[in-house]
C-alpha cells in the first residue's frame, strides 16, 4: 500500500486511523484530509510522542493495510 492510495481515499481510511488513534478526533481527521506529515503531527499532539515515533506508527499501520 501507497500513501497516494490512502490520501485517495481517505474518507474510507479515516475510520481506520480513528480505530489505530483513539485520541484523534473527527475534526482532527478533517484536517489531515489524507496528508501524511499532517497525520503525524497530529499524532505527535494528542499522544505527546516524537516525530520519529509518529512516524514510525504511521508506516507500521501502512504495512498493516
Amino acid at each position: 500500500m501507497n500513501w497516494d492510495r490512502i490520501e485517495g481515499n481517505w474518507k474510507q481510511f479515516s475510520g481506520k486511523v480513528k480505530q489505530q488513534w483513539g485520541k484523534l478526533t473527527d475534526d482532527d481527521l478533517q484536517v489531515v484530509e489524507g496528508r501524511r506529515v499532517e497525520l503525524v503531527g497530529k499524532i505527535q499532539e494528542r499522544y505527546g510522542v516524537a516525530r520519529d515515533e509518529a512516524e514510525r506508527q504511521v508506516d507500521s499501520w501502512m504495512r498493516n493495510m
